[in-house]
């Protein structure tokens, strides 16, 4: 039989991947707990909108609501949950999901942050798989729709990556990149780790930026001051990765050392960080979104920057090594989040780091 899956957060990212599945007759049911966005699914389907190059399209799927949960008793177990949702809700979504898979079945995190570990300790690290999705710029814009900011990447730039905890290229990854696959380009990797801190790199040197200024991407890239403490803040997550062993791979387009030496002061590397980046912004809606932490700002949610930058300065603080830049925003994210002051691109530009 064909495998069912759960897509546990049918948010920008779940929405997005599990739409292009039901769309290709996989059995897919989308769990999600915004009541509204629920009924829209239901009633009107899903729709996938990119801003170029790709017709949108609407597609009928299964929808629940997470108190509905419990309905999957009286059905056929899960052999695939995707898990979705933002790291801060990953133990219990994960719980919750956990008590109906099949035997053999697992759980995929296709999150922003390194949550396997979380996983791993509901279902085991046996029943774990991670997925990374790079560059997708996706939001959940209504209920019922999502929307890229783009087009597809296709061969300029792998999306999606798949890998097992342990490093080996299994079928199951293998099924998973096919099934990733149907909505952008992906492949399966043997060094998840890599390439879950080179993401967390990436969105380090991004989200809380968003967060904190209220900035588009492509204006916050722009912008002297702010490029630059992207740099800082992305030289520091990149020597705390080495430090603990990872092998990192390509990030934001750029070398990870070229990224961390351009952020501890020098010249050349600074000239081809600035040079990548501003390119970047120039790409046909290269950086004309707004990134998922700024997202959450805007529509009052609680951010996930104690899972990134946060993570940063802790894992840091584990092997001796500070994270200053990344310690000061999480700081600033977070009065923001309070309410104790508004974004602004001045809280980055007034910074004074030693």
């Amino acid at each position: 039989m064909t495998p069912r899956i759960a897509i546990v957060g049918a948010g920008a990212v779940g929405g997005y991947a599990g739409g292009y599945m039901a769309q290709a007759g996989h059995d897919v049911t989308f769990v999600d707990p915004w009541p509204e966005h629920v009924e829209a699914m239901r009633t009107r389907g899903l729709t996938i909108a990119h801003l170029k190059d790709v017709p949108e399209f609407t597609v009928p799927v299964k929808a629940i609501h997470l108190t509905e949960l419990q309905s999957f008793a009286k059905e056929r177990p899960v052999d695939i949950a995707f898990v979705c949702m933002k790291s801060y809700d990953t133990a219990w979504a994960t719980t919750m999901i956990a008590q109906y898979l099949s035997p053999s079945g697992y759980v995929v995190s296709l999150q922003n942050c390194i949550n396997e570990e979380v996983i791993a300790d509901v279902v085991g690290w046996g029943r774990v798989l991670g997925a990374i999705a790079s560059l997708i710029t996706v939001e959940l814009s209504a209920p019922g729709l999502v929307k890229r900011a783009a087009g597809k990447s296709g061969a300029s730039h792998t999306v999606y990556r798949v890998g097992e905890p342990h490093g080996r290229i299994s079928p199951r990854a293998e099924f998973i990149t096919s099934l990733l696959a149907l909505s952008d380009s992906a492949l399966t990797t043997s060094n998840l780790w890599g390439e879950r801190w080179s993401k967390l790199v990436a969105n380090v040197m991004g989200n809380g930026i968003a967060a904190a200024t209220g900035l588009l991407a492509k204006d916050a890239t722009a912008d002297d001051a702010i490029r630059a403490f992207a740099a800082r803040l992305g030289s520091e997550a990149i020597r705390v990765g080495q430090a603990l062993g990872y092998d990192l791979e390509e990030i934001l387009h750029l070398d990870a050392e070229v990224i961390a030496r351009a952020g501890e002061g020098d010249d050349t590397a600074r000239a081809a960080y600035d040079a990548q980046r501003l390119a970047d912004t120039q790409k046909p809606g290269g950086g004309a979104h707004r990134a998922s932490m700024g997202q959450d700002m805007m529509k009052g949610r609680r951010t996930e920057i104690e899972y990134l930058n946060g993570f940063v300065v802790a894992r840091g603080a584990e092997i001796g090594i500070a994270a200053p830049a990344n310690a000061a925003l999480t700081e600033i994210v977070k009065r923001v989040e309070r309410g104790e002051v508004a974004a602004s691109p001045d809280l980055i530009r007034g910074l004074r780091l030693n």
